[in-house]
């Protein structure tokens, strides 16, 4: 009977010290975790903000182009309105 009680404190321990590493485990693997999504998302802003830029230069040079045409096109017809 003595060992049977012994047996069943010592799994108890056992289960008890196991569910704690576990834990500690699981807390680690969620920082891990946690750091890798915030330098992942980091880096995802980085390129969006590099795209946006130059989407935004690339729109703008296409803006100041087609004015150029515009005002060629209008000099053109000022030229022929007064002949």
């Amino acid at each position: 009977m003595k060992k049977t009680i012994l047996a069943v404190a010592f799994m108890a321990v056992a289960m008890v010290s196991c569910q704690d590493k576990t834990k500690d485990k699981v807390e680690d693997a969620t920082e891990a975790v946690g750091t890798e999504v915030e330098a992942k998302l980091d880096t995802i802003s980085e390129k969006v903000e590099t795209v946006i830029d130059s989407a935004q230069s690339k729109t703008g040079k296409a803006l100041e182009k087609g004015a150029e045409k515009l005002e060629e096109g209008a000099e053109k017809m000022k030229e022929a309105a007064k002949k």
